[in-house]
């Protein structure tokens, strides 16, 4: 299938890189790319792919959800409002329950959603220079559909030294978190880095690869049905906010929200 917002190719021997395509956005998760992540999950063919390795085209790994579509939820009614934080929620456990190995190559950022995109691989890869935020609580917002996964692999007091605080931290904090697996000098060490880490998986058999990730998904912290929705109900709740309106219309009118001293 044809993206327009993701680029995938697939070499002979099962590698898949998967790079968001939005540079001239910051790779943010628009609508758009929302659904097409949920459509590269379900559709990509698991018996030819053996590891997937998520990368963001130009300077920025991810800069997180897209601000013209949480401005466009602001204004909307309750039932749009949990449509798409669903979509997004739904997204994101559809890359943590891919059963193939999914290493991520982060450069230059990840803020909010692009921390959550980090949180559901199974590896993440980081240039030393990369930075690292979950800003939602500058613009009113919270890290809701996005903190199943961050605080499963934070852990919840780890998670609580960045998940308020909305500050910037380098790659090397972000590898004491546990958000991090390896840091490295710069891209070019990141692609040696990534073929490091792939090559073990072409001795492995697929389909124990599979359920050994479901396994280690089963038995470590609990994301069901139940907590999905929690999360899809904090995101909706906040968009309803006025500290959301406030801070979304600041940013947009590029003016600092009252808040801010």
């Amino acid at each position: 299938m044809t993206y327009q917002t993701l680029k995938v190719d697939q070499d002979a021997r099962g590698l898949v890189n998967l790079t968001l395509d939005r540079a001239d956005k910051r790779n943010a998760l628009s609508a758009r790319m929302i659904e097409e992540l949920t459509d590269f999950c379900r559709t990509i063919d698991q018996r030819a792919a053996r590891v997937v390795v998520l990368r963001g085209a130009g300077d920025v790994f991810c800069a997180g959800g897209d601000l013209a579509w949480m401005q466009a939820q602001i204004e909307a009614d309750r039932a749009t409002r949990m449509a798409e934080a669903r979509k997004l929620a739904m997204m994101l456990q559809a890359l943590n329950t891919l059963p193939l190995p999914l290493i991520s190559l982060v450069q230059g950022g990840a803020y909010g959603g692009g921390v959550g995109m980090a949180a559901v691989s199974d590896l993440v890869i980081a240039e030393a220079s990369a930075r690292f935020g979950l800003t939602e609580t500058r613009l009113g917002l919270i890290p809701a559909t996005i903190s199943p996964y961050v605080l499963a692999r934070m852990g919840e007091g780890m998670a609580r030294r960045v998940f308020m605080s909305a500050r910037l931290f380098d790659a090397s904090e972000a590898e004491r978190l546990g958000l991090v697996s390896e840091v490295v000098a710069d891209a070019e060490a990141g692609e040696v880095a990534v073929a490091r880490h792939v090559a073990p998986y072409f001795s492995t058999a697929p389909g124990a690869v599979a359920a050994a990730k479901a396994l280690a998904r089963r038995l470590g912290p609990r994301i069901d049905e139940a907590v999905i929705e929690a999360s899809i109900c904090a995101l909706a709740d906040t968009w309803e906010g006025e500290e959301a309106r406030q801070g979304i219309a600041a940013f947009f009118a590029k003016q600092s929200p009252p808040w801010k001293v």
